[in-house]
C-alpha cells in the first residue's frame, strides 16, 4: 500500500491567500492534488489542514482523508508526521505532493509508484529537464528519519542524505517543477493550465 500525502498547513504568506483555496482548471489546488494522487494509484489519501474552517472544509470536501495541524510552525514536516501517525505500519511508502504543486499529470504518479514497486529504491523522484521536482515516493525505511524530532530541514534533508540511493525518473510534465508560491508564479501557472491534460 502506498499513501499519498498533500500538506497544505502552511501560512502562504508570499502568496497572500491560501494556495490550498486557490484554483486552477476549474478546481482547487487541493482538489487537484487529491484527484492526481488518487487517479494515480494512491490510496489512502491523507491532506493535512491548518485550523481553518474554508481550508478544512475544502479538504474534506475532495473526500480524501482530512486531519488538522494545530501547530505547524516546524513546517511541512509537522504535517508529514501527523499523516505518518495516522497510517496503518503495513504500508510500503508515501508519495508526498505539496498542495502548491497542483499542476503534477496523473501520469506521473503512475510513474513513480511503478518504479517504486518494481525497485527496492527508498526515494523516486520525478525529473524534467535535468531538474528535480515534486512529488517524491519515500519507501517505509525512512519513516523513522521523517519522524526525527531533531531533523534539521525536514524532508529535504532525508532527500538530499539518500540520493545516492534515490531513482531518478524523467518525466514530461513541467507541472513537477510548477511551485506555486507567489502571485507571478500563479499567473504562469494559468498560463500552462490550458496545455494539461
Amino acid at each position: 500500500m502506498i499513501a499519498g500525502i498533500v500538506p497544505c498547513a502552511g501560512t502562504s504568506e508570499r502568496m497572500g491567500e491560501p494556495k490550498a483555496l486557490m484554483e486552477v482548471t476549474d478546481k482547487t489546488f487541493v482538489q487537484r492534488a487529491v484527484d492526481t494522487l488518487s487517479l494515480g494509484g494512491c490510496a489512502p489519501v491523507m491532506v493535512v489542514v491548518p485550523n481553518d474552517p474554508d481550508i478544512e472544509s475544502a479538504a474534506h470536501s475532495t473526500h480524501a482523508h482530512v486531519l488538522v495541524n494545530h501547530d505547524p510552525g516546524e513546517g511541512p514536516i509537522t504535517s508529514l508526521r501527523l499523516a505518518l501517525r495516522e497510517l496503518t505500519s503495513q504500508l510500503d511508502g508515501i508519495i508526498y505532493l505539496p498542495v502548491d504543486h497542483p499542476l503534477v499529470q496523473v501520469d506521473t504518479i503512475r510513474q513513480l509508484l511503478a518504479v517504486a514497486r518494481e525497485s527496492s529504491a527508498p526515494l523516486v523522484i520525478p525529473t524534467y529537464l535535468g531538474n528535480r521536482g515534486h512529488p517524491s515516493f519515500f519507501r517505509a525505511t525512512l519513516f523513522t528519519e521523517l519522524n526525527d524530532p531533531t531533523l534539521d530541514g525536514g524532508a529535504r534533508t532525508v532527500v538530499h542524505r539518500h540520493l545516492s540511493e534515490a531513482t531518478l525518473i524523467p518525466v514530461n510534465d513541467s507541472g513537477v517543477l510548477a511551485d506555486i508560491d507567489t502571485p507571478e508564479s500563479y499567473e504562469c501557472a494559468l498560463q500552462k493550465a490550458s496545455e494539461l491534460p
